[in-house]
């Protein structure tokens, strides 16, 4: 057992406890209200740690040593998303259509623990640490661009944040430079054709099959527009239009997302895009509206402080540590990496003897034994940069 791993043994209990109460008290983005002030009365727990709240659901306590040195910042975000949960777990949501389906009160009870070992353990740190407890991930335009904007992250030298990942096997940790991320943009699409009868489709503009002509046609973007060594995804993912089978409408909805790693490809790809539906619909007398919404940046880790959270996991964790695999999901982590260098990692939560239910599921659940190894991720991250 490494140092390191004995302290956070010693807070396993604490882990878990503080997991699974949050769990149980889940709350939608923006609406953070009592988790963010369990975290502020947890906190309030470690003498000295000066404890802010730069927004009215997200707290930051910064640890500082007192010795110059440089200021690594470690984030965790909060809020839980509009589900209903189905785990049957004893410690299941107390809150009717409210669940923490993807992992952050994990995330928020693995950088408690690290703040209450890392205050316990100040003497071996110089510099500051600043914990970083971010609301509203889940929900464009996200917590953190607005944390940047109330300067939370000023004088910062470095940011570090992880996510428990399903798609990993449990405690395994994966790191990556680079892209992991992508923007998860989204469109809205309205097709006005000329309703009327089924029977007289002569007389109308169908803005069905105009429609699907878009659809299809949109397709054309990823498969032969974009260099098909480069990862993008355009997904129609609404059709709506029609209220019976005899009535051509008037109109058709349309709505999905684009993902890409690739900051210039999100104009280029909503460029793209209205030009078929521009010439799909006037090539058949219909008219539309387009509205590309920007979400988060692509996250990108930091080559050099990637490769030093890299060599400090594998000495902590050995062969625990893997090559992360890039994903199209989105994180408003980028926000931070706009004004420091940041990296972002996975942590497996993936149980091997059991089926594993997805991010955003209603019986998505977490291998609590991970909790403990992206604890003593962030705590061994956080000694070798301010040793």
């Amino acid at each position: 057992m490494t140092e390191i791993e004995q302290w956070v043994k010693a807070i396993e209990s604490d882990l878990v406890r503080w997991r699974r109460h949050l769990h149980a008290n889940p709350e939608l983005s923006f609406e953070e209200v009592q988790t963010s002030q369990f975290v502020f009365d947890t906190l309030s727990q470690l003498p000295g740690l000066e404890i802010s709240r730069p927004t009215e659901t997200s707290v930051v306590a910064r640890l500082r040593t007192g010795r110059p040195g440089k200021v690594l910042a470690l984030r965790a975000d909060m809020d839980a998303l509009p589900i209903t949960e189905e785990t049957g777990l004893s410690f299941a949501s107390k809150h009717p259509g409210i669940m923490h389906a993807c992992g952050h009160d994990g995330h928020t009870a693995m950088l408690l623990g690290a703040a209450k070992i890392l205050h316990e353990q100040r003497a071996l740190l110089t510099g500051e640490v600043r914990f970083v407890f971010q609301h509203a991930e889940e929900l464009n335009p996200g917590g953190a661009q607005e944390l940047v904007d109330q300067g939370v992250l000023e004088g910062v030298d470095a940011v570090i944040g992880q996510h428990l990942w399903q798609e990993l096997e449990s405690c395994r940790v994966g790191v990556r430079e680079g892209a992991l991320m992508a923007s998860p943009d989204t469109f809205h699409i309205t097709i006005v054709g000329r309703g009327g009868h089924a029977a007289q489709p002569h007389l109308n503009v169908d803005p069905i099959a105009i429609a699907a002509q878009v659809v299809v046609n949109l397709q054309h973007i990823a498969s032969r527009m974009v260099d098909p060594l480069e990862p993008f995804v355009l997904s129609v993912t609404k059709f709506v239009g029609g209220t019976a089978d005899n009535v051509i409408p008037n109109s058709v909805e349309l709505c999905g997302t684009v993902r890409t790693f690739q900051e210039e490809r999100r104009d280029l790809a909503a460029r793209w895009m209205e030009d078929i539906i521009r010439g799909i619909t006037s090539a058949h007398g219909a008219t539309y509206t387009f509205h590309y919404d920007k979400g988060y940046r692509p996250v990108h880790n930091d080559p050099q402080l990637t490769r030093f959270v890299r060599d400090v996991l594998q000495s902590e964790l050995g062969e625990l540590v893997t090559e992360a695999v890039p994903t199209m999901g989105g994180e408003d982590f980028s926000a931070y990496q706009t004004v420091a260098p940041g990296t972002f990692f996975f942590t497996g939560i993936r149980p091997l003897a059991s089926d594993a239910f997805p991010h955003h599921h209603p019986r998505f659940d977490i291998d609590e034994q991970a909790l403990a190894v992206g604890c003593r991720a962030f705590v061994a991250i956080a000694l070798e940069f301010l040793k």
